[in-house]
């Protein structure tokens, strides 16, 4: 199978929150780092997170740092990202992607892609 399937997209109003779940199956996530980003209409593809394989290692961009959250399960073959006082700006395509036990936040260092789930923060 080899896929990475992200759940829990949505709408959502500003200030609102919602958890995004990445799911991986065919392969096994316990050695890979996750990562996840976004690409807004017109804009570049944004990393926003990561976390490494034991979870020790959670990294953020800037632009979402404190306001977002990794973390994983390895034993569900899953990993979430918790996104809180959610902005308007937030409006994206979320996807999470497998890397390398040591990628951050290029995506050139993926190479397990998911299909994007859409987030749309608006009143």
């Amino acid at each position: 199978q080899l896929q990475l399937v992200e759940s829990g997209g949505g709408l959502v109003q500003p200030g609102g929150s919602l958890r995004l779940s990445c799911t991986a199956s065919g392969f096994t996530l316990n050695y890979h780092t996750i990562g996840w980003f976004r690409q807004a209409p017109g804009k570049e593809r944004e990393g926003i997170s990561s976390i490494n394989p034991d979870g020790t290692n959670p990294f953020y961009g800037d632009s979402v740092k404190g306001r977002f959250f990794i973390s994983r399960d390895n034993a569900k073959n899953t990993v979430y990202l918790d996104l809180a006082s959610l902005k308007p700006e937030d409006t994206a395509v979320y996807s999470c992607a497998a890397g390398g036990p040591t990628a951050t936040l290029s995506s050139d260092e993926y190479h397990y892609w998911g299909q994007g789930a859409q987030v749309t923060v608006s009143s």
